[in-house]
């Protein structure tokens, strides 16, 4: 018996079968926020503040926008954030005398030095970052807090939660950045 002829090999199928598996495409690197669960919108209201998750918030209804158990939540994650961030800092303070080894190589000082630099560089950014804390924290104790410094306008808990020390609703935060590529700042 003859095998049947193989079938003949199209253009189109030849180049779909060069491409080899098909493959997912990459998730997203920009968090999720899931949208609003009804079964979550009142679930705060039993739980204590170090029980609370963003999706609690986040399932809140519109008008509970930053009343006392939001307030309370962002002071505790910024407090916490602070406490990273100066926890980081004295760690880098150590590390930096470890490291004042006089090394007689050229290159292997240029090195060091370099990682200097760039440690410094990353608590200069973190220094900027806690100073923004502080302020975020004076506008939960003065109430202001998640509130759009231009417009007044609620800022978000989306976009609070993803950046506690926004002080800009989106929009606001478009406008400035297109005006700064626009004029320069």
């Amino acid at each position: 018996m003859v095998p049947p002829p193989p079938a003949p090999v199209v253009a189109s199928t030849a180049a779909k079968s060069s491409y080899g598996p098909a493959k997912a495409p990459p998730p997203s690197l920009v968090p999720v926020i899931p949208k609003k669960d009804a079964k979550l919108a009142n679930n705060w209201k039993t739980k204590s503040i170090e029980q609370l998750t963003d999706a609690d918030l986040i399932a809140m209804p519109d008008a509970e926008y930053m009343n006392d158990v939001q307030m309370a939540y962002f002071r505790r994650k910024l407090v916490q954030l602070k406490q990273d961030i100066l926890a980081n800092a004295g760690e880098t303070t150590e590390h930096l005398r470890e490291d004042t080894v006089i090394v007689p190589d050229p290159a292997d000082r240029a090195t060091i030095e370099e990682e200097h630099a760039l440690e410094l560089r990353t608590r200069d950014r973190e220094r900027k970052l806690l100073k923004k804390i502080e302020q975020s924290i004076q506008h939960i104790d003065s109430g202001d807090y998640g509130y759009c410094d231009e417009t007044g306008e609620p800022i978000g808990v989306g976009r609070l939660l993803a950046r506690p020390t926004a002080t800009l609703s989106l929009e606001a935060q478009q406008r400035r950045e297109l005006k700064q590529k626009m004029f320069g700042d």
